[in-house]
């Protein structure tokens, strides 16, 4: 691949930064890509250069404060992408970083062709999300989906085909894994994620993730 894309890459960790920015050279040989070491730096760097395509930002370093950090640089630059990186790999972090504005979320344990891979599919516009670390435990999933996000009732209303779309929408794939995964067009798939959205009564993909992530989908598509 070969595209002119601009990220900057926020970590204190310096072994960090330099295999991110390896990751993305061997995808996108043209790319340049910006390191910085805290938030501070990186807030100025966006406030000097705004015209980037991809913030990588470190959720631990000095001056982020946790999700603070990333709610500041989407307050002032809400069109430039953000996608947290980190050790931690709690569900409910993810989650909160996505509400936030994330546009996704990438584990530092993440082999680095499927690094390579979050990082493509940001780009072109989408959300990444860790499958593995979305997946809850059977007995979690059971008990959660009655007590939080869509009802059973909601659930039926959409068709086998579009429970089987949103299934792979709580994976964190993109419209074109889906497609391939379902052997159908990704016109197609856009159809159902538009009726998926307007049956649950939902504004946003990302509400329709974080609303079914742990739906028990097999109870759903025995009929």
């Amino acid at each position: 691949m070969t595209a002119m894309y601009k990220l900057l890459i926020a970590d204190d960790h310096p072994l960090v930064r330099d295999a991110m920015a390896r990751v993305i050279r061997e995808a996108y040989v043209d790319a340049e890509v910006i390191e910085v070491e805290d938030f501070d730096a990186a807030l100025a760097h966006t406030q000097q250069d705004p015209d980037l395509d991809l913030i990588l930002l470190d959720l631990n370093m000095p001056g982020m404060n946790g999700l603070t950090g990333l709610l500041q640089l989407r307050n002032e630059h809400p069109t430039i992408p953000v996608v947290i990186v980190s050790a931690e790999e709690n569900k409910q972090i993810i989650l909160q970083a996505v509400s936030c504005g994330a546009a996704g979320f990438i584990p530092k344990s993440l082999p680095r062709d499927q690094m390579r891979h979050a990082i493509a599919q940001v780009l072109e516009g989408n959300i990444f999300l860790p499958a593995d670390a979305m997946r809850a435990p059977d007995s979690i999933r059971k008990r959660r989906h009655q007590e939080q996000g869509f009802t059973a009732e909601q659930l039926r209303q959409l068709t086998r085909k579009q429970l089987q779309v949103l299934e792979h929408m709580t994976r964190g794939e993109s419209n074109k894994m889906i497609a391939y995964h379902l052997n159908i067009a990704e016109t197609t798939v856009k159809a159902h994620v538009s009726a998926i959205l307007r049956k649950l009564g939902v504004t946003s993909r990302v509400q329709a993730i974080l609303s079914a992530n742990d739906i028990d989908f097999s109870q759903f598509l025995k009929r």
